[in-house]
């Protein structure tokens, strides 16, 4: 992926969705846990040193799994890098619940699924398609596949 290092850093410094500081290793053999700032910004999980305001690194949570290690820790994988693991470790039970459920509702992926749950949902109770208003409704990425016909404007 191609990304501009200005633009990240001036992202990672746009308020957070989600910040605190929690154990991370990193996917090397040999990794140890540390303690970093991890901040979860639009879909980027951004870690830093925790006395230090530019990032070490950025993970973008597009294509990724994220799984439930124990009661307070949670990984993230990559789809293409399966082997490859981020291990993040968290003070309570709760708060590794959240960071996962923030992580997963972060992604464009999960966006564009509730995105299109809801606009059959809408298309169901009203028989409107409401992204036909904005001139969209035809659009590949807002349909369920690429075999899937769009919603139909008659009812």
């Amino acid at each position: 992926m191609r990304f501009n290092e200005r633009e990240l850093i001036s992202l990672s410094r746009q308020p957070s969705d989600k910040a605190a500081e929690l154990g991370m290793r990193g996917p090397k053999k040999g990794d140890v846990v540390k303690k970093r700032l991890v901040k979860l910004v639009v879909n980027f999980l951004f870690y830093f040193r925790t006395d230090e305001e530019e990032p070490l690194g950025a993970l973008l949570l597009e294509e990724c799994r994220v799984e439930r290690e124990d009661s307070q820790a949670f990984s993230i994988a990559f789809l293409d890098e399966a082997e490859r693991k981020y291990l993040f470790e968290c003070d309570s039970q709760e708060q590794c619940l959240e960071w996962i459920d923030s992580i997963v509702r972060a992604s464009y992926e999960f966006m564009r699924k509730s995105l299109i749950f809801y606009r059959t949902e809408i298309h169901r109770m009203t028989g409107k398609d409401p992204l036909e208003q904005y001139g969209i409704s035809d659009e590949t990425r807002f349909q369920i596949s690429s075999t899937t016909q769009p919603v139909s404007k008659e009812s």
